[in-house]
């Protein structure tokens, strides 16, 4: 009998690229899917939670590495179960992503990055009531840098919801990021 690991979808881009909304729409297009939200597990830190002011160092970073944690352990869980997890957290860096896929090795992680200008995260941010602002758009440089080459890269500018998730779907492949486990020559 053939085991084909499972299918496990991150989703990752500035606060106000539209990381949740197109996750919960990703997972919607599976037979059988669990969003898992990163942003969710954070809160749920509910005294002393620290966020991050400029750069992730001491206890923000710490508790950043916790929600990591916690997201693949529930992804596995619902992988296990025969679902197809679809996570959604801002990834930093490289280090971070090998966190992830440390964590879901085994499966297969697919890592679609939301990368729409900042104008347009600036106007989405805005319409949602300015949850986040101008907080974390310095980010944007470190992800494009440290992300770069890595995944599939969907400038979502123009798209619709529905769009981006086809986009997705239709880059399926260039989104599969290879097993850290297993060495290329």
């Amino acid at each position: 009998m053939f085991f084909r690991p499972p299918d496990l979808w991150l989703i990752t881009g500035l606060p106000g690229a539209g990381k949740t909304t197109v996750a919960r729409a990703l997972a919607g297009r599976f037979e059988r899917a669990a969003h898992v939200e990163g942003e969710a597990l954070w809160q749920q830190i509910v005294a002393g939670r620290e966020m991050p002011e400029r750069d992730l160092e001491g206890e923000p970073e710490r508790q950043y590495e916790l929600v990591i944690r916690n997201q693949c352990l529930l992804a596995r869980s619902y992988a296990e179960a025969g679902f197809a997890p679809v996570l959604d957290f801002v990834v930093v860096d490289r280090y971070h992503l090998d966190a992830y896929r440390n964590y879901l090795m085994g499966g297969r992680l697919h890592l679609v990055v939301l990368a729409p200008p900042l104008d347009v995260v600036r106007e989405r941010d805005a319409a949602r009531g300015g949850k986040t602002g101008e907080r974390f758009t310095h980010l944007d440089a470190g992800i494009r840098e440290e992300l770069a080459g890595l995944g599939l890269w969907v400038d979502s500018a123009g798209l619709t919801v529905e769009q981006t998730v086809e986009a997705i779907l239709d880059g399926q492949r260039a989104a599969l990021l290879p097993d850290p486990g297993v060495t290329h020559r």
